[in-house]
């Protein structure tokens, strides 16, 4: 079994994600190992193999952790990011939300705001496609935000939560995710270029 192993430690997002992109691209790769020091980047780099259609297991060595990809024998390539392919909706939007918060000037009348902003995107329809959350806005994607039931309605709707996972370990949120995708900087990108339109939160 050809196998290639790249330490990511020390790497900023995305860059543990593009280096395990790199080995994935090799054509004779069918079993790679990331070693990643955080945890941002061990939920990254399993999901972006898992995407890619291997079979992932991670180990802890002394607070790093090896993440081993072995190629399934009928793996199928995958993009990045999951596009549906073929849907009926005219438009894409993704909406951008970077913090907890909407305006300025009071903190919590700010809150209310966003706490009905993402209560009311259902009202965007079919065409709502992805909701990224950075900085503090992952702060309402985690264990007590009021906005969890709103984003889990969205979710059962086909809509895709992004959730930073740079951002939610900056915060010491990680294990207190409730909802949506663990996501890094390439997907954020690769989402945006790729939506037809995006609504920033302000």
């Amino acid at each position: 079994m050809t196998e290639e192993k790249v330490d990511c430690r020390g790497l900023a997002c995305p860059q543990p994600v593009l280096k395990a992109r790199e080995l994935v691209d090799k054509s004779q790769m069918n079993c790679v190992r990331v070693v990643v020091d955080n945890l941002a980047a061990r939920e990254n780099v399993t999901r972006f193999l898992q995407h890619m259609g291997f079979e992932v297991t991670v180990e802890e060595q002394g607070g790093d952790f090896e993440v081993r990809g072995v190629r399934g024998e009928e793996a199928q390539s995958c993009e990045v990011l999951h596009l549906e392919e073929g849907t009926a909706q005219s438009k894409k939007i993704a909406v951008l939300v970077g913090s907890s918060h909407m305006g300025r000037g009071d903190d919590q009348l700010g809150g209310r705001l966003m706490f009905n902003f993402v209560n009311t995107l259902k009202e965007m329809g079919p065409e709502l496609w992805r909701v990224i959350f950075l900085n503090g806005g992952v702060k309402l994607a985690v264990e007590g935000a009021e906005t969890l039931d709103a984003l889990r309605g969205l979710q059962d709707e086909g809509v895709h939560i992004l959730v930073c996972g740079t951002c939610l370990d900056h915060f010491g949120l990680l294990e207190k995710k409730q909802v949506g995708e663990t996501t890094n900087m390439l997907d954020i990108v690769t989402a945006l270029q790729l939506a037809d339109k995006v609504i920033s939160a302000p």
